[in-house]
């Protein structure tokens, strides 16, 4: 039986104007048990529709979707109980210390004298020192940690983490990380939606792609990665690209990243780039990256 299970889920919004939106259209892959899954797209591709329907938030158009094989609509209460949902937004109650707002999440799903499970999350979390301070007084990234904790309170099989890391400090992303890998080693399936490329190609074993709405991806993070095109150079340039150099480059400041299939392909781009009047500044040639990859699916797919 599969963790999650999307099976040509299509959703619709109404526009003010009267016409019809579809966010997603015939999306249809299987969670495994005990699998770090990643579900990537561009903003706008989907992937917020498809957790909030998920987590029963909303309701497909049409399709199913079910948690180890409980139908988030018609079983709600079964598939609630089995998952834990970090939301994107940071949302919390102000009135609440960080152990009372635990407990009370307990407390939704029936679950008494919980004490001991809290206190590992405190302490794997980095919220120790926090139990007793008002939510209203945590930083963003400790308000962050606190939603990880209350996803995580009533010991879910299935954690679906949306954009955890989004503008959090380098110390709560190698936190989180190496608690949710724990978790993982010990059987909890994970499901997460991630801007950070570098984050799903270093823990997802798999990964699906979206793109307005529909599935364009679908395969494990390493056979992704193996049907990368070619190498990339990269270096650093002071000075605009050349006009058909620019039209396929990945520009980042000061940085430079081009697909480089073989030496001869190098010589040609940083021959263009002396011609134009530019210097290339610490040249260096790595393998194709998810992010290349990535891209590479976004333009065909």
């Amino acid at each position: 039986m599969p963790a999650i299970t999307f099976q040509n889920v299509s959703k619709s919004y109404r526009t003010k104007s009267g016409g019809e939106f579809r966010a997603l259209s015939g999306v249809s892959f299987d969670v495994k048990q005990g699998e770090f899954f990643g579900l990537l797209g561009p903003n706008g591709a989907g992937k917020t529709s498809l957790i909030s329907i998920l987590a029963g938030l909303n309701h497909p158009s049409s399709g199913h979707v079910s948690v180890l094989g409980h139908d988030v609509v018609s079983q709600y209460s079964d598939a609630r109980q089995a998952i834990g949902v970090v939301p994107q937004e940071l949302v919390f109650d102000p009135f609440f210390s960080v152990r009372e707002a635990l407990r009370i999440q307990s407390g939704y799903f029936g679950i008494r004298r919980n004490d001991q499970w809290i206190d590992e999350l405190l302490h794997y979390l980095g919220l120790s020192d926090k139990a007793h301070a008002n939510m209203r007084q945590l930083s963003g990234g400790m308000k962050r940690r606190v939603l990880v904790a209350l996803a995580l309170v009533h010991r879910p099989k299935v954690l679906v983490l949306d954009e955890p890391t989004a503008g959090v400090d380098v110390e709560l992303r190698q936190t989180l990380w190496q608690f949710v890998a724990k978790l993982n080693r010990e059987g909890t399936t994970v499901l997460l939606t991630t801007h950070y490329l570098e984050e799903a190609e270093a823990l997802c074993s798999r990964i699906a792609m979206l793109k307005q709405g529909k599935l364009v991806a679908l395969e494990r993070t390493s056979d992704l990665l193996s049907k990368a095109s070619s190498s990339v150079i990269r270096f650093k340039l002071d000075t605009p690209l050349p006009p058909e150099l620019a039209a396929q480059a990945r520009v980042t400041g000061r940085i430079v990243q081009l697909p480089a299939p073989n030496a001869e392909t190098v010589e040609e781009i940083l021959a263009q780039v002396r011609a134009h009047g530019g210097v290339a500044e610490q040249v260096e040639i790595r393998p194709a990256d998810l992010e290349d990859v990535f891209i590479s699916v976004m333009e065909r797919g």
